[in-house]
């Protein structure tokens, strides 16, 4: 399995988890659920410093990477109400940018195609020209 597939389908369970989270659990609880969320996107994001992974990758992967900074700082600095929205804004980005990633998957994955050809022998041709 390519390792952009599984982390763009993980990404995209943290985003609908966070978005499902907000609106589910107190804003307390919900903060320590937004950095752990930030948590997890910046630790998929990390790869683009270990190996490429294509320009079109790598660059959603420092998006990732910048989104994830930016909820765990959320999740520790904002309070009530507020942590709830933007921690329901990052999951939703989360997902959204996981279904980029996913689109870009099957985009550039080369794909084999399987095809059949008649091809007749020689013998069948010699067959086809006497009784033809």
């Amino acid at each position: 399995m390519n390792s952009r597939f599984l982390t763009n389908a993980v990404l995209s369970l943290v985003g609908a988890f966070t978005v499902v989270a907000s609106m589910v659990w107190a804003p307390a609880t919900f903060m320590w659920l937004m950095l752990g969320a930030g948590v997890v996107s910046v630790a998929l994001a990390a790869p683009i410093v270990v190996r490429g992974r294509g320009s079109a990758q790598r660059a959603l992967d420092g998006i990732v990477g910048i989104l994830g900074a930016w909820t765990i700082v959320a999740s520790l600095v904002f309070a009530g109400s507020v942590v709830t929205w933007l921690g329901f804004a990052s999951g939703a980005a989360f997902a959204g940018l996981a279904l980029i990633g996913l689109t870009l998957h099957e985009l550039f994955t080369e794909r084999v195609v399987h095809s059949f050809e008649v091809r007749s022998t020689a013998a069948e041709r010699e067959f086809a020209s006497i009784n033809g």
